[in-house]
């Protein structure tokens, strides 16, 4: 990549422009899409400022405490809601929205809906704020079958019926990965410009690679496929040589890397967590859908990520997600292990 020349590009593709040309391309669209997009980058720019001021602006850790105007501060990711549910809400094209940070859905009052139901992650890997790891919000669109009263059968959808799917990663650069459902695009804020621009154009996960994910802290609770994939990655038989672990534990920046580098990432159910830790609507599908839409593939143990139907907003599935021949693999170890049984 030649970045001096890069430095004098005058023909910039930011996102909004990025996804008013896919807009062209449906001439029955009236818009609703992309000022939601629009929105949802706003939201993003907004928690990339937060995160960076974070240390200085005391917002870590603070969510009860009062500074000197009397105000309560908030935690990051209480903000990071906010700001994302403000910024869905008033768009006017949003019906209903799940957030991690909710226990219960949010319906849209009558004048202010739109067609789209929004699930998201508004700050995942909170936890790693303090120690400067990246962190991100993790979103996924769906959109009303038909022109009923909302309700939370609308958001019980598989993975399969999301319209687009995306994330967006603060660490070193802020970084927006998206799809609309024809193929990934990885897009970088400038913050001279405070636009994204498109720096990772149509990304292809390799087909196979030579990282694998996972934390191995819970290895002695995994069942037998995990135990003996992993054992494999480590130890192969067959004279390979053997897969390097990388784990950050955010999971934005693990599949982050996945995407980019390939490999596989693996939160397998255990006995502690025999649903998996994940959540379903906004964690496994949206992170599947780009895995798929890249030329990944994500699986749940015992089927098609996205083919699952979610029974509640915060239900957990186990996921191994990334190159297409190392979730094959594992797919293999499971099905041998079914036929034991």
């Amino acid at each position: 990549m030649d970045h001096s020349a890069d430095a004098h590009r005058t023909d910039l593709m930011t996102i909004t422009r990025f996804v008013l040309n896919e807009q062209s391309k449906h001439p029955e669209s009236r818009g609703d899409f992309t000022i939601l997009l629009n929105n949802i980058v706003l939201g993003c720019k907004f928690v990339c400022s937060a995160v960076n001021k974070a240390g200085l602006a005391k917002l870590i850790g603070l969510a009860g405490e009062t500074n000197v105007q009397g105000e309560e501060q908030k935690k990051l990711d209480v903000l990071s809601n906010e700001v994302f549910v403000k910024a869905l809400v008033s768009s006017g094209r949003t019906c209903i929205l799940v957030s991690e940070e909710d226990e219960e859905a949010t319906f849209v009052e009558p004048s202010l809906r739109g067609r789209y139901i929004v699930v998201f992650d508004p700050l995942d890997g909170s936890s790693n704020i303090d120690c400067g790891v990246s962190i991100g919000t993790i979103f996924g669109i769906y959109m009303v079958k038909d022109s009923h009263e909302p309700t939370l059968d609308d958001v019980l959808q598989p993975g399969k019926s999301m319209l687009a799917a995306g994330y967006c990663m603060y660490g070193s650069s802020c970084t927006l990965v998206l799809s609309t459902g024809s193929g990934v695009n990885g897009f970088t804020l400038d913050p001279s410009l405070g636009e994204f621009i498109l720096t990772h154009p149509d990304i292809k996960i390799p087909k196979k690679g030579k990282i694998y994910s996972v934390n191995e802290g819970n290895a002695k609770n995994w069942d037998g496929p995990t135990t003996n994939y992993v054992e494999k990655c480590k130890f192969p038989k067959d004279g390979s040589s053997a897969k390097s672990l990388r784990y950050i534990g955010s999971m934005v920046a693990d599949v982050h890397r996945t995407l980019l580098y390939g490999g596989i990432f693996l939160y397998p159910a255990d006995k502690k967590s025999p649903n998996g830790k994940l959540r379903v609507l906004y964690e496994v599908f949206p992170m599947s859908f780009l895995m798929e839409q890249a030329g990944g593939q994500a699986f749940t143990g015992k089927q098609r990520a996205l083919d699952l139907v979610p029974t509640k907003i915060h239900e957990r599935s186990p996921i191994f997600l990334g190159s297409y021949d190392d979730v094959e693999e594992i797919k293999s170890f499971y099905a041998a292990d079914e036929k034991k049984e």
